[in-house]
């Protein structure tokens, strides 16, 4: 499933609500800034539940992922179904490194931080919010893809019908 920052969908929100930790004096992390980068699922149609975060500091920018996390937040019944068989909805559900995306040596401290910042209920209502904005900007996106493609073939169907083309 391709995955989209939200940022590029909504700049403004993804700005002001992008949720970051400052980290100093511990043993497994550098002092600094993290910043929890949201990514959401652009296919049609998904209903996923879930969102990718890349962890990035100031300093580094967008150059270097430190971490890549995956993040579901509803039940397990929920990913059974739809994962389908064959899926593992343990994987799927809560915060976990992800197998597919880049990782450093930092990315299992950088989970363990990520999942103290989702103890703040707010945030996770937030994720909640952002991935109901980004569904509803791709399903929009969708409808007025498909309203454009039906009204280009009727135009063509009028013109082929049309007598004066004979």
């Amino acid at each position: 499933m391709p995955m989209t920052p939200f940022m590029e969908r909504f700049r403004e929100t993804g700005v002001r609500e992008t949720r970051s930790a400052i980290v100093a004096g511990q043993d497994d992390l550098p002092d600094g800034e993290f910043a929890f980068m949201e990514m959401y699922c652009n296919e049609r149609g998904c209903d996923c539940r879930r969102v990718i975060i890349n962890v990035i500091r100031p300093e580094t920018g967008l150059t270097r992922i430190w971490a890549t996390i995956g993040y579901g937040w509803d039940t397990l019944d929920f990913y059974r179904r739809w994962g389908g068989p064959g899926n593992d909805p343990v994987q799927m559900k809560g915060p976990y490194l992800d197998p597919l995306n880049s990782q450093t040596e930092l990315s299992p401290a950088l989970l363990d931080l990520f999942q103290t910042v989702l103890d703040s209920p707010d945030y996770v209502e937030r994720l909640k919010r952002h991935y109901a904005m980004f569904r509803e900007s791709v399903d929009k996106e969708h409808a007025v893809r498909m309203a454009e493609e039906a009204k280009r073939v009727e135009n063509r169907r009028k013109r082929l019908r049309d007598p004066r083309r004979r």
